[in-house]
């Protein structure tokens, strides 16, 4: 991997596996808003530790960041 900060003022974080360029200082809920993810319907795990719903919006990602995103799925 490269170096994970970008001089246009992005960071890479991985989500899911996969790299991802985020605004540097965006925070978990910003994340979730720019890909249109609803906060109520997913789990998210940040560095290994699952994020409670109330610390989204203060959760600040920085460089070199591992999330995991989780969907809940309904049925019966």
């Amino acid at each position: 991997m490269s170096n994970p900060t970008v001089a246009n003022n992005t960071v890479e974080i991985v989500v899911n596996g996969e790299p991802r360029l985020v605004a540097d200082g965006a925070t978990v809920e910003m994340f979730l808003t720019a890909h249109e993810i609803d906060p109520d319907t997913v789990v998210v795990e940040a560095n290994g530790v699952i994020l409670p719903r109330d610390r989204f919006g203060v959760t600040a990602l920085s460089a070199g960041d591992t999330l995991e995103v989780v969907h809940f799925v309904g049925g019966g």
